[in-house]
């Protein structure tokens, strides 16, 4: 599943395309996805420009013209692809695979002049939404709490969350409530670079760890922004770039390999927390 750095990457790909573009119109085929796609979509749709784009948590929102908004959320496999007039492959501007991904799972399709945009789900967990106002977007989004780069994002509310909870950190991290944009691959990185086991109770974390964690959170999303998300799955951006931040990972998926930190040679280990795997250095993160 996509996470912040991934989605802020796609809409810094997407912006360079589609701001102040007018979208002609869109092209339906398949309503089916978590939630269904409004039949009228492409009524609302046809012929509005859109402003601006921003993420907020793991969204995608467009902001249309007359103060309308469209969220995207990519759910586990969900991508865009822009494909140019006179272009005989597109360009994959998400994370998952290669950019031919099979045009069966290409539900909407949001046509501009010269190029469009496609929406390609085969899990069809991710969905599309359409709001009349600002209103109605925030009354959606309101249960998520601040992300760690969002420059509301304080240290006092973040440890007036954490400092009681009574479950361990790296499932607080994941809860969209208490912190959002941060899933599986960022929270064990996080945690190893704040040198904290993730199996701790929140209760359990000293004043000084909730700092650690505070820090590293935007220092470990900014990276993985710079350096244009994880390509775990072949991640590529409007221009073809591939992202490198996978390179940079200290425990994500290194099970069995040796500590990056010097001085420690333990190995990293896998372990499952709540169905999903988590990598930490038993040494380094107490």
């Amino acid at each position: 599943m996509p996470e912040l750095p991934e989605v802020e990457i796609v809409k810094q790909s997407l912006e360079k395309s589609v701001k102040y573009k007018r979208i002609l119109t869109i092209i339906i085929n398949n309503r089916n996805l978590r939630f269904k796609v409004d039949k009228f979509l492409q009524n609302k749709l046809k012929n509005k420009k859109i402003i601006s784009l921003y993420r907020k948590a793991k969204y995608l929102i467009l902001e249309l013209e007359n103060k309308k908004f469209l969220a995207i959320h990519f759910g586990m496999s969900g991508t865009l692809h822009l494909l140019r007039q006179g272009m005989k492959n597109n360009t994959n501007l998400s994370f998952y695979k290669d950019k031919n991904l099979p045009s069966k799972h290409n539900h909407l399709i949001f046509v501009f002049d010269q190029f469009e945009i496609i929406y390609n789900d085969p899990r069809r967990f991710g969905f599309i939404k359409f709001f009349e106002n600002n209103i109605s977007l925030k009354n959606y989004l309101s249960s998520y709490a601040l992300d760690p780069l969002d420059i509301n994002f304080k240290f006092t509310d973040f440890q007036k969350k954490i400092e009681k909870r009574n479950k361990n950190i790296k499932n607080i991290l994941l809860d969209q409530k208490i912190v959002s944009g941060i899933g599986n691959i960022y929270a064990s990185e996080i945690l190893f670079s704040s040198k904290i086991n993730p199996l701790i109770l929140g209760k359990k974390l000293k004043l000084y760890q909730i700092k650690n964690l505070y820090k590293y959170s935007k220092i470990v999303l900014k990276n993985a922004i710079l350096k244009g998300g994880s390509s775990i799955r072949d991640f590529k951006n409007v221009v073809g770039k591939k992202g490198l931040f996978q390179k940079e990972f200290k425990v994500y998926h290194r099970q069995n390999e040796t500590c990056n930190n010097k001085k420690c040679n333990y190995k990293i280990k896998k372990i499952l927390i709540s169905n999903r795997s988590t990598f930490y250095c038993k040494n380094c993160q107490k």
